[in-house]
């Protein structure tokens, strides 16, 4: 699984994608390749909100072509990102030549990283597409050090039926046993992170676990 809205839209048609095939065109998306200046500071700035001050450990599950995963190096932290597509992981590592950042191949329900403990989970986008999202949240958390946090963006796109998704009600309400503390940032109202105007529910889930 990786993040965006190609995935949202082949999802919501009933399609399988072929994640290798779209990783040459993935990045055209604003709020995937982040090419545009004012999407990329957007996304940047928000990103430094939800991250410690301190450098720390991120783990970037479905990280696709490792957009994040580089503004996060960029701010100081080490990153690790999964996703399952080897043609989104080249391109990923492509990006971070030279910064304190690894990518591997795998599923980001069970992400292949052993014993090693982070200080974040950053998701984007990838969480509603999973079966049972209660427990690969709680697989999540074993993979969390103490006072480690969740960063979740996701969201229901679309307006009208079919619309796909998680509802940020539901997300609370499953991340509730697992966290201390929770925010959530609604993001349909910032056109600046998305390269347009949306009328859909979009938000990005914060919690630090108990």
């Amino acid at each position: 699984m990786t993040n965006g809205e190609h995935a949202i839209t082949d999802a919501a048609a009933g399609t399988d994608v072929d994640w290798d095939a779209a990783a040459a065109d993935f990045d055209a998306e604003p709020d995937h390749g982040l090419r545009d200046p004012e999407v990329r500071r957007a996304w940047a700035s928000r990103l430094r909100s939800w991250l410690p001050e301190r450098a720390c450990d991120v783990l970037d599950l479905g990280s696709g072509t490792g957009s994040l995963s580089l503004l996060a190096a960029e701010q100081g932290h080490r990153v690790t990102g999964v996703d399952r597509s080897p043609a989104m992981v080249d391109l990923a590592r492509a990006k971070q030549a030279g910064r304190d950042a690894a990518f591997l191949v795998g599923d980001a329900a069970a992400p292949p990283v052993g014993e090693e403990r982070f200080d974040v989970v950053l998701v984007r986008h990838v969480l509603w597409a999973l079966p049972d999202p209660g427990r690969v949240l709680r697989h999540w958390r074993g993979l969390l050090r103490p006072k480690g946090r969740f960063v979740l963006v996701e969201g229901v796109w679309g307006t009208t039926a079919p619309t796909v998704g998680i509802p940020a009600d539901r997300l609370t309400a499953l991340l509730a046993p697992l966290a201390g503390a929770l925010r959530v940032e609604h993001l349909s109202g910032d056109a600046r992170l998305w390269g347009r105007a949306v009328d859909d529910e979009r938000y990005a889930a914060v919690a630090v676990v108990a």
